[in-house]
């Protein structure tokens, strides 16, 4: 499905979410609007809130709770944005310049704050308790995922499990929240647990794309190939070619990613030999088997068009190619 397709049954609900989601950033202070506007100007697909509109609408009757739920889980996702480039020392976010960059760390970090603190008053002012919990808990996972990431990098000894640990708290979290969130909004509690599992697995697959990406073309990614290499991060094709290497390939690797991580031709290298490895090929693999898990998970919910479009959106996750 095209993402045309894939929006045709939320269309109406998206344009509204927009509007609804520039409401809840405006401020009174000018350079902060300012940098919003930036940030809103430069936004990506908005897949969470297509998640999270055509799973409410497979599973009920998209209500006042359900863009409350949009509005919450999509600040989170702009302020954890932000806050990433600030830990990463980004300087770029999809070909633009980062906040960080533009307004220097200091302000990025505040940005950040205050769009956390619309989701408190947001969710409070409507009295939607639920949501709130819900966001709160991916909060935590998020920000532990960020520093199991941090404190595991120094020593380079990340295993997949620990990989699928830090990608499950660090990523796939926000897609769980979408979805828990989404059910919850349509009074379908029976459904809540599902759904957060079904959005953690989507999740899970989501980042494990995205670390094949970069082993890819550059022009078809929206970042360098390598800059994982560069950053010393442990993503899955690195893990299993470090596993199933000979001691040598291994050892050349290791010496690349500890010393060498900032030279091209060195980076070039080490990606020839993480393909050669079978990463990228165990990666897919691995991809495509949490992505069936997923749709598992959607069998014997009636069909619909939103249920056809949201297992389009999870196919378009694995197929996507930047």
């Amino acid at each position: 499905m095209t993402v045309q397709e894939i929006l045709a049954p939320i269309e109406t609900e998206m344009k509204l979410f927009e509007v609804r989601f520039h409401e809840s950033m405006k401020s009174k202070v000018p350079l902060l609007d300012k940098i919003t506007h930036y940030i809103i100007r430069r936004k990506g697909k908005q897949m969470r809130p297509m998640f999270l509109f055509l799973t409410a609408k497979m599973l009920g009757e998209i209500n006042e709770k359900t863009y409350q739920s949009a509005s919450l889980v999509e600040l989170l996702h702009t302020a954890s944005l932000v806050h990433d480039d600030v830990v990463d020392d980004a300087n770029e976010r999809r070909g633009f310049f980062s906040v960080n960059a533009l307004w220097k760390n200091k302000i990025a970090v505040l940005v950040g704050d205050y769009m956390l603190s619309r989701v408190l008053l947001h969710s409070l002012e409507n009295n939607n308790v639920r949501a709130l919990q819900i966001v709160a808990r991916a909060v935590r996972e998020m920000s532990e995922g960020e520093l199991l990431q941090i404190e595991k990098a120094r020593k380079l000894d990340i295993t997949e499990e620990v990989y699928f640990d830090v990608i499950r708290q660090k990523t796939a979290s926000l897609i769980a929240t979408v979805c828990e969130s989404a059910a919850a909004s349509v009074d379908r509690e029976d459904m809540a647990d599902r759904m957060r599992k079904f959005g953690e697995l989507v999740g899970l697959a989501f980042q494990v794309k995205d670390d094949i990406f970069d082993y890819g073309t550059p022009g078809n990614i929206g970042k360098p190939t390598g800059n994982d290499i560069r950053e010393r991060k442990m993503t899955l094709p690195l893990i299993y070619a470090l596993q199933h290497c000979d001691k040598s390939v291994r050892k050349e690797l290791m010496n690349i990613v500890k010393n060498h991580n900032e030279e091209k031709k060195y980076v070039h290298r080490a990606i020839q030999l993480v393909i050669e490895a079978g990463g990228i090929e165990y990666a897919r693999n691995r991809m495509i088997e949490l992505k069936t898990e997923a749709l598992s998970l959607l069998t014997d919910i009636p069909d619909s068009e939103s249920k056809r479009a949201l297992i389009g959106l999870v196919e378009y996750t694995v197929t996507r190619d930047k």
